[in-house]
């Protein structure tokens, strides 16, 4: 049996999430030696077409550790208020920025400050002007009640050893 805590596990997460982001801070990719066209895995290489992959830089591509792509599922509006938990490196945030336009916003929440510098130089280098990202746990969102129309998040929920807790904070923001 494990003696694996929370703690634990939410610090090996930032770790290797932080490493990801340095990686391609460097000139890298997230995982070993791929590239934006190559991808880590073949099942995820093609998650974002080239019209998506042509809105946002290479390094939100490259940053890019999903198993998915909410925002082709996601049903975005004009005027929304979209939040992407567990943003890394700010390609879904970069993306539902462009859905909403600029009368809506994109809030990115991580908790790994290198994920969050590599997703704000990004939005820097898209000229993305209707999104923030903030630092937090996804546990623990640091926006008040009731701001969002959106919730999405690419794989990183299964990450969390409290996903009530993060569920119900989702639900919380969420301004039906």
């Amino acid at each position: 049996m494990s003696t694996t805590n929370a703690a634990d596990i939410k610090e090996v997460v930032r770790e290797k999430y932080g490493e990801a982001a340095l990686r391609v801070k460097s000139g890298g990719s997230s995982c070993c030696g791929a590239t934006a066209s190559t991808g880590c895995d073949p099942i995820t290489v093609n998650l974002y077409d080239a019209t998506q992959a042509g809105q946002v830089p290479e390094e939100a591509l490259l940053a890019s550790l999903g198993c998915g792509n909410p925002t082709a599922l996601a049903k975005l509006n004009p005027g929304e208020i979209v939040l992407d938990l567990g943003s890394g490196g700010g390609i879904d945030v970069l993306l539902s920025a462009r859905r909403v336009g600029p009368s809506g916003f994109a809030y990115g929440v991580d908790m790994t400050d290198d994920m969050l510098a590599l997703a704000r130089a990004n939005a820097a280098k898209a000229g993305a002007q209707n999104v923030e990202f903030r630092k937090g746990e996804i546990e623990a969102l640091p926006l008040p009640a009731g701001t969002v129309d959106v919730v999405i998040s690419n794989c990183v929920i299964n990450l969390s050893t409290d996903k009530p807790a993060v569920l119900a904070e989702a639900r919380l923001l969420y301004a039906a």
